[in-house]
């Protein structure tokens, strides 16, 4: 068998945001855990400086991500998607050092700093999957990448499971070891970003005229793209995906750690992250695995299966956990008694529901955006880092109940969205099978 060298680059790409998200999106899990333990042990010795929020730092990176997604299509034609996912790796090691340093001013201020790194390190990314991908192929890609960068859950989850296990609090030590270690992972990652080949820029779906725009032409792009009738439609789906991001990846995980009725619920924060990866690792190997099927399905049932998952999930959520387990520790009780067993097996929904949305996203923006996929994947994160900073937002006054009423009507309508604009290209896609046949038709009785 010949060696695939794109294949090998998309391998590569995801084995080094394995590794920088493992750092992140540990942290990010935990982070409201970790910040509450900070000022817990603060109000032990008198001090109250600190006074920092976990939902607020969450929304700034994502408010500031939307706002400099705008650009982030042209810093990549100058620099190039290697050196921009190299810069975003960097801002988010820096990130989880500043927790060493617990100062309010600091950690906003590091929000900011990773919120940039974030707009060009996801469009980047986009860009690199693109250039290693053909139309046949693309599904693959993405099922891989997505699989592989899930396993980031998985992996620092399960490190922080063990490390909080039997702990009512995090002390100061236990952080720390838990801030050094995932900070070391994150380097590793910069290490293979670093080695990361630079693609070529000649193949079946390359985009050649993006690579030539200039960073203006870029901008004017990314815009005009932007109010095209599809993906305004896709730009529904794309709100769904950052509100209910913003709720697996920094509310739900916080809300079991709360709530007080369960046994053990600190070391049920980091159970339910290794959970949620898990479903977004089966789900990416899935896709990936049968991603030459799957393109011939079409996406839609793969969407329309997420939501459904999604559905389900929150509807056991909300039988069992408190309205108030958002905010901080809670004795109230939910609506059934609260079972740990079910609440995990919901963040295992979360996760896989999510797999389904986004795998099928990466495909439609690779396929049919091939020759602008730069400015497609940042109107994507543009709208769902917009979504997540207002999911974080409301999420610091808003109750549990409140927050999966918004993810249940917000699914409905992104699912309808991604439907409509899918059976379009599908529609096109037949019509332009029929017009090629009958052209080839026509040249063979010509020949005759």
């Amino acid at each position: 068998m010949a060696f695939d060298r794109r294949l090998f680059n998309v391998v590569l790409l995801g084995l080094a945001f394995m590794l920088v998200f493992t750092a992140f999106q540990t942290m990010g899990n935990i982070q409201k855990t970790i910040i509450e333990s900070i000022k817990n042990d603060n109000l032990k010795k008198n001090d109250t400086s600190f006074d920092g929020d976990g939902y607020v730092s969450l929304s700034i990176i994502y408010a500031v991500m939307s706002i400099l997604n705008w650009a982030a299509p042209s810093v990549i034609t100058v620099i190039g998607p290697n050196f921009a996912m190299l810069f975003g790796g960097i801002t988010y090691v820096l990130f989880i050092m500043s927790f060493l340093i617990p100062r309010t001013w600091l950690l906003y201020f590091a929000s900011v700093v990773i919120g940039a790194g974030a707009a060009v390190i996801w469009t980047g990314q986009g860009n690199y999957l693109t250039l290693n991908s053909t139309q046949a192929t693309v599904s693959r890609n993405s099922g891989i990448f997505w699989a592989m960068l899930q396993l980031s859950m998985f992996i620092g989850n399960l490190f922080v499971y063990f490390k909080f296990k039997g702990l009512d609090s995090i002390d100061e030590d236990t952080r720390n070891v838990v801030i050094w270690t995932l900070s070391g992972i994150g380097i590793a990652g910069l290490v293979v970003m670093v080695l990361l080949p630079r693609p070529k820029k000649t193949s079946q779906i390359d985009i050649p005229e993006e690579v030539q725009q200039t960073p203006i032409e870029a901008l004017k792009g990314a815009v005009k793209l932007f109010f095209t009738n599809d993906m305004l439609l896709l730009s529904i789906t794309f709100l769904y995906t950052g509100l209910e991001l913003g709720f697996f990846s920094g509310v739900y995980s916080s809300c079991i750690g709360f709530t007080k009725n369960f046994s053990n619920p600190k070391e049920l924060v980091g159970l339910s992250g290794i959970f949620i990866g898990l479903g977004e690792v089966l789900g990416g190997a899935a896709f990936g695995i049968l991603g030459s099927k799957t393109i011939k399905w079409g996406r839609d049932p793969i969407v329309i299966a997420g939501f459904i998952v999604h559905v389900i999930s929150f509807f056991l959520i909300f039988l069992n956990l408190p309205n108030n387990s958002p905010f901080n520790d809670t004795n109230d009780g939910a609506i059934i008694t609260s079972n740990a067993e079910l609440a995990i097996f919901c963040s295992f929904l979360l996760g896989f529901g999510d797999s389904c949305f986004n795998t099928q996203i990466y495909s439609i923006l690779g396929g049919v955006y091939s020759n602008n996929s730069a400015s497609a994947f940042a109107i994507f994160k543009f709208t769902q880092s917009v979504a997540a900073a207002i999911c974080f937002g409301y999420s610091t006054a808003l109750n549990l109940y409140g927050q999966l009423g918004i993810l249940l009507v917000l699914a409905i309508c992104g699912t309808a969205s991604f439907v409509i604009v899918e059976w379009k290209v599908k529609k096109e896609a037949l019509a332009k099978s029929v017009h090629d046949n009958a052209s080839s038709e026509g040249s063979e009785k010509a020949a005759f």
